[in-house]
């Protein structure tokens, strides 16, 4: 009775899958071509037919006279609107004395209001209908997004553009913007996983770089509202921004309100963004962030990363999924599993949309297992690369499970429409998503090897452990210089 129920569960999931990827109801004809075609004993004899094409649906695009570019995509399964947009912005474009002036005008841009209506009045609204405005500004863009039921469309997207083309930047919601960077710079060493991002990060880019910098109480104290209006003057204007509404819409409709609503935005000044630099390589060193309120270690080596145009790309996804992408992948299996040195164990190739991420692994583990740990780690790195590369199964297993996932990444317009905006803004071909199948499906096993051989650098990493000095220093005795890394918080400048 027990092989009974779970064989006939493995087909029922069989089935809801095939049901899925097709775009077929559960039960449909074309659900249950998905089943087996007859009872099987274990997992391993379910045999599967091959996976159906994945339709991903074509926005229309059109950009208006004053450089706006648009994408619309209709969906009416639900009387439901969403807007997204993507602002030629990014806190990397900060001056040094005025880190967090792309942050706090991202959130004031929402919280302020706009010249029509204060930002408690704005509140009001839009809970009253149900709605939501939000915005924000990153590292290397800027995002702002609406949504709202069908009838109230024309009404909520003209105060969306308010709020992209007229924000208030109120003193009061400023202050309290800042108050609460403030008070996040204050308790910025508390979690020690963050602790070890931010000071990894440092180690990687460099802590000047634009790409590791980090708020402070000077430089949040020293910004005020006219810097949050010229940020926006300089960068908040058609060229720079790209729109995309999906739901239930006519698209010629929508196109004449976008119009009505967007048309007469002044195309803005021209402004030529400096590029940022970031380094190619990696100094190797060995770190120690003393924190001494810690019982365990945090652990993270690596070296710089890559962007997604590299041709390793879809070998270095797969790799990923090999070392990380599961319970049953090597850094869990190996580490945590068969060996118990941590809970929690990850990495791979970082990958970037325009500027690489770190490349990173990292564990936590207790202090008396931090030389293990960090062998473990090490020991993983290189195995994958010379002594034990990925194996036909393995290589197989990752590629059937990033393909058996990727409907799950297009199956509603939305999810479509974000990406492809991302695509958008960063450069990237528009079939970029379209073609992510077909470099899984083509890359072979012997090219996942190679990949790994060449893009994984031991000789460069960084190594960084985060726990508490007399804890992890005698682990790390044997290298032959540990340098410590202070990250007590400044105190503010006097006046």
């Amino acid at each position: 009775m027990r092989g009974y129920f779970s064989t006939g569960r493995a087909a029922t999931c069989a089935m809801l899958a095939g049901a899925i990827i097709a775009g077929a109801p559960a039960w449909s004809p074309a659900a249950r071509a998905a089943t087996p075609a007859a009872p099987v004993d274990t997992v391993d004899q379910l045999r599967y037919p091959p996976l159906p094409d994945v339709r991903i649906p074509e926005p229309t695009r059109v950009v208006l006279d004053n450089g706006l570019t648009i994408l619309f995509l209709e969906d009416h399964e639900l009387p439901i609107v969403s807007v997204s947009a993507r602002i030629r912005t990014g806190s990397r474009l900060e001056p040094a004395d005025k880190v967090g002036l792309a942050e706090l005008t991202g959130a004031v841009m929402r919280s302020g209001g706009t010249a029509a209506m204060t930002g408690d009045q704005l509140d009001d609204y839009l809970e009253g209908r149900a709605a939501r405005i939000e915005t924000s500004i990153g590292v290397a863009s800027g995002t702002a997004a609406m949504s709202c039921l069908r009838e109230d469309f024309a009404d909520v997207l003209t105060v969306f553009g308010d709020v992209l083309r007229h924000p208030r930047f109120d003193a009061d919601k400023l202050a309290i913007a800042k108050n609460r960077a403030i008070a996040d710079i204050a308790r910025q060493n508390d979690n020690p996983g963050r602790v070890a991002d931010r000071e990894f990060a440092k180690l990687i880019y460099g802590k000047e770089s634009p790409y590791a910098r980090v708020p402070s109480y000077d430089t949040i104290n020293g910004i005020v509202r006219r810097d949050l209006a010229d940020w926006h003057a300089a960068y908040v204007h058609p060229r720079r921004v790209i729109l995309g509404l999906v739901g239930d819409f006519d698209t010629e409709q929508a196109l004449q309100l976008v119009t009505r609503v967007f048309g007469n935005w002044p195309r803005g000044p021209t402004v030529d963004d400096p590029d940022v630099p970031y380094p190619t390589a990696t100094t190797r060193g060995v770190y120690i962030v003393p924190k001494h309120d810690m019982t365990q270690a945090k652990i993270v080596i690596g070296h710089m990363g890559l962007t997604r145009r590299h041709p390793d790309y879809y070998a270095l996804v797969i790799l990923n999924q090999i070392l990380s992408g599961s319970f049953g992948s090597r850094l869990f299996s190996n580490i945590r599993s068969q060996q118990g040195l941590a809970y929690d164990v990850h990495g791979g190739i970082g990958f970037g949309w325009d500027v690489p991420p770190p490349t990173h692994f990292s564990m936590s583990t207790k202090l008396d297992t931090v030389r293990a740990g960090l062998d473990s780690l090490l020991e993983e790195v290189r195995k994958v690369m010379d002594a034990a590369p990925p194996t036909e199964e393995e290589v197989d297993n990752a590629k059937t499970s990033l393909l058996n996932s990727f409907v799950f990444s297009v199956d509603a317009p939305g999810k479509v429409l974000e990406q492809l905006l991302t695509h958008a803004y960063f450069g990237y071909p528009s079939d970029w998503l379209a073609v992510f199948r077909a470099g899984i499906e083509r890359t072979t096993a012997q090219q996942v090897r190679k990949a790994a051989r060449a893009q994984l650098k031991p000789e460069q990493f960084v190594t960084l452990v985060v726990g508490p000095r007399d804890g992890v220093a005698p682990a790390m005795a044997r290298d032959d210089t540990v340098t410590e890394i202070d990250i007590a918080i400044p105190d503010p400048s006097s006046p």
